[in-house]
């Protein structure tokens, strides 16, 4: 039996907005609660869930890691199967790292998907910046937004410059952020700033959606 369940916030709409966390934290993340508020009193309405193993991890008490992609992308088409199943007509699906990259994995084949959106999309692994997770991103022709922290670990500005990615994915930079948007103390700027910023891009970009 599925221990899968969507947590919603915003106003009653067909369009949803499914989001999903990154590796190592769940949908009550600050980060991933951040952004479901935001997007919510931007009067989108967003639905978050957990992975299987962050759920199970959550219930014992400990850190678990995620499970293999197969069963990651499985517990995406339930997410996706229980927000049709909830009134949900078109569906931008994505997530913060891991879980945008999951996303990205079934967009081009999933019908209700209009958009795809990537939080701090993990173009490589730390460290390793020959291990590219690129390919698969060639083959989407449908809309695509990818918000990135220019000096994130796992892809930088510089870095994804040179990867020649699909001209129609739109790129958003948050200046001196981090893989979780956050910006040192000397740029000037906040964590706070750089997530509202998130908020309204991705806000503004949805509703362009057709």
């Amino acid at each position: 039996m599925s221990d899968l369940s969507l947590h919603f916030f915003g106003p009653p709409s067909t369009t949803v907005v499914l989001l999903v966390h990154g590796a190592g934290a769940g949908q009550e993340s600050p980060f991933m609660q951040a952004m479901a508020v935001g997007l919510a009193e931007q009067d989108c309405r967003v639905g978050l869930f957990d992975f299987h193993y962050m759920a199970r991890a959550q219930r014992e008490g400990r850190r678990r890691p995620p499970e293999p992609m197969p069963r990651l992308i499985e517990c995406w088409q339930q997410a996706i199967e229980l927000a049709i199943g909830e009134g949900a007509r078109r569906l931008v699906i994505g997530g913060k790292s891991m879980g945008g990259r999951v996303a990205s994995m079934i967009y081009e084949q999933t019908a209700e998907a209009v958009g795809l959106v990537c939080l701090g999309y993990p173009f490589h692994p730390i460290g390793k910046p020959d291990r590219l997770r690129v390919e698969h991103l060639h083959d989407i022709r449908k809309p695509v937004l990818v918000i990135q922290g220019e000096r994130d670990g796992l892809g930088s500005r510089e870095q994804v410059a040179g990867y020649r990615l699909p001209d129609h994915f739109q790129f958003e930079w948050l200046c001196d952020g981090d893989h979780s948007f956050k910006p040192r103390k000397a740029s000037g700027y906040t964590l706070e700033q750089h997530q509202q910023q998130a908020v309204e891009i991705m806000a503004g970009w949805i509703k362009s959606l057709r």
